[in-house]
């Protein structure tokens, strides 16, 4: 019998040095591929506040279009979290959360901060299937999360997890 090829490839060129890295040491069988199916957003305002609910519109923008969202029903939520970006991304993953568990689609965002304590909100309806542009956001991350004030006004990024 002939002996078997390991089944993880050569390094492509090009390619970071953490997929080159686990591939060096990735056992018989298992390999690693890379994963770009992510997607930044960016919300920006005049104030923090503004640029929070700027990347919530964003965030569900990905998933549909809020121009056909009639805001019908409101949800709250507050919070307290005293780092801001971390606060950014509790904000946008409390939203998903109540829009998966309450299958409503939001179209319009508040949210107010005293100190380290967030209150905010949303309205929107139901899901309908011509809302849907294909996408899920499952939650926030900290990848690539920045809040910072700029010359102009707020901006408040992330990659939300599609």
């Amino acid at each position: 019998m002939a002996p078997i090829a390991s089944a993880v490839p050569p390094a492509v060129a090009g390619e970071g040095p953490l997929m080159s890295a686990l591939r060096s040491i990735a056992p018989s069988g298992e390999d690693y591929f890379e994963h770009d199916a992510d997607i930044g957003v960016v919300g920006r305002g005049a104030t923090l506040e503004e640029s929070f609910e700027s990347a919530a519109a964003a965030t569900f923008g990905v998933m549909a279009d809020l121009s056909a969202v009639r805001p019908q029903r409101s949800v709250t939520l507050d919070f307290e979290e005293a780092d801001v970006e971390i606060a950014l991304v509790r904000w946008l993953n409390l939203l998903l959360g109540l829009s998966h568990e309450d299958g409503l689609v939001f179209c319009r965002f508040w949210i107010e901060r005293d100190g380290v304590h967030w209150r905010g909100g949303a309205s929107g309806e139901p899901w309908r299937r011509d809302l849907e542009r294909g996408v899920e956001v499952k939650g926030a991350t900290l990848t690539m999360l920045q809040v910072k004030q700029e010359r102009d006004g707020w901006q408040a990024r992330c990659v939300v997890d599609v």
